[in-house]
């Protein structure tokens, strides 16, 4: 089993939820708009013997080429769109979800990024962003998806081919997931915005941008400790500087 951190950078965000990039050598955080939170994004691939898999995907920026960031960070590490066969979605805010679809700059029209992989979401997620959109959520480019014939809505808790377990955990999102995949003896945890960073596992604390900020940080706290005792790989999307944990 390989894991591939594929960091699309620093950002800030403020009250409009509008991600603008952020030099951390050259940018100062004084000269953003007051409130202003900095925040790194990285979507993971994970290798299988039998599978590639998408942890999330970024927040859809093109390059100047006119390629989807998330496709240039994955060709960076031998992996072509058409390899990927599951992406394993937390939830649908913008910066986990942007590089879901590919808009073509011709016809504006917008298609999955990955055409041979299921994607697998929430049933009631993907609900809710189609029913509130708003700041967090941006709905038209996820109709591509919409009537996808490799659209899987879950439902609660499961497990996919045996090695995947998901678990509706509510507390960022009302709808969040977490992701388990076992392979080889090894167990890897992606929490998604429910355990974003290293720093928020070793020091919970409620945050006002959870849904359920109390819940959410005592989910930090159970899976920090069962982790630890357990031996898993933890994989942060929010942490550039420590993307993957494990406690030897």
């Amino acid at each position: 089993m390989k894991v591939i951190p594929l960091s699309e950078g620093s950002f800030t965000i403020d009250h409009t939820k509008r991600f603008v990039p952020f030099d951390t050598g050259s940018d100062d955080m004084e000269q953003r708009s007051k409130g202003s939170l900095l925040v790194e994004i990285q979507p993971f691939a994970v290798v299988l013997d039998h599978s590639i898999l998408l942890l999330d995907a970024g927040l859809g920026h093109i390059d100047e080429g006119g390629m989807p960031q998330i496709h240039r960070n994955l060709a960076e590490a031998g992996i072509s769109p058409g390899d990927v066969d599951k992406v394993l979605l937390t939830h649908l805010h913008k910066d986990h979800s942007g590089g879901l679809v590919s808009q073509d700059l011709l016809t504006g029209a917008f298609s999955p990024s990955f055409p041979n992989a299921h994607y697998f979401v929430q049933r009631a997620e993907f609900e809710e962003a189609f029913r509130h959109g708003g700041s967090s959520y941006d709905p038209q480019p996820l109709e591509a998806l919409r009537s996808h014939e490799r659209l899987v809505l879950l439902d609660g808790d499961g497990i996919l081919d045996g090695s995947i377990r998901y678990t509706h955990s509510g507390g960022h999102s009302r709808h969040h997931q977490v992701f388990w995949i076992a392979d080889s003896g090894e167990t890897l945890f992606f929490g998604g915005d429910e355990a974003p960073q290293l720093q928020q596992m070793r020091f919970p604390y409620v945050a006002k941008y959870d849904f359920d900020g109390r819940k959410a940080r005592d989910l930090r706290r159970d899976w920090w400790q069962k982790g630890r005792e357990e031996g898993w790989t933890f994989l942060f999307y929010h942490d550039v500087k420590s993307p993957t944990y494990k406690e030897y």
